[in-house]
């Protein structure tokens, strides 16, 4: 299922990586509270690689059952209040470009424009955070993300927020990065608030001659 979720130039690309995505999903069915739901978990998979600009890592999906929906940090429109870490990043996008909100924390336009919002891990358990850290979703991802490396390059820029996140840049030596604390609520205080995340990436993307992306959500 998983595999097949991808899309096919993913398949192609982590041809090589199929068998450790059976055995994960192998692994994580077996939870019957597993978040998000099995068909959404590969969402982040389903454009081409070619068209990834921008990369956007998260840690783990939101544990808070009726959140996490395969896009990192995302939520779906009717979901209410906001996670605090998305609310931060709403508060940053509002200070750093003047975009205004209007559906909440789904974050599907900025996905459609080559915004690859990927989590470290691609599943958890519902109500409990990191449950799955041990399921061999890191490899997964490190994969992708070598994958990212090669194809993209200079062309990608790579959003990296908090120390997890920040250590992957051994794994994005061509890439563009922008990084800063996490704008988790215990951390967004002391780096996140003011980094201007956006529009140094949109700058980034210009750079390269790619146009950049249009962050109202």
């Amino acid at each position: 299922m998983f595999f097949e979720q991808m899309h096919p130039s993913w398949q192609e690309a982590l041809a090589g990586q199929r068998d450790l995505l059976a055995e994960i999903e192998a692994n994580v069915s077996t939870d019957a509270a597993v978040a998000p739901a099995l068909p959404l978990v590969m969402r982040a998979f389903e454009q081409p690689v070619d068209s990834v600009r921008v990369l956007l890592v998260g840690q783990d999906p939101y544990p808070t059952p009726g959140h996490a929906i395969g896009l990192s940090f995302a939520v779906s429109p009717e979901v209410g209040p906001l996670p605090r870490s998305l609310q931060n990043m709403m508060r940053e996008l509002c200070d750093d470009l003047g975009k205004e909100v209007s559906n909440g924390g789904d974050l599907q336009r900025w996905s459609n424009q080559g915004v690859m919002l990927l989590n470290r891990h691609l599943t958890t358990s519902s109500g409990t955070s990191a449950a799955h850290f041990d399921a061999g979703w890191g490899r997964f991802t490190d994969a992708a993300i070598k994958v990212l490396n090669r194809a993209r390059g200079r062309k990608l820029v790579a959003i990296l927020w908090g120390n997890e996140a920040i250590a992957l840049q051994r794994l994005l030596t061509d890439v563009q990065v922008v990084s800063s604390a996490h704008p988790s609520p215990l951390s967004a205080r002391r780096g996140f608030f003011g980094s201007k995340p956006f529009s140094k990436t949109n700058d980034a993307l210009v750079f390269v001659g790619e146009q950049p992306i249009d962050w109202s959500c």
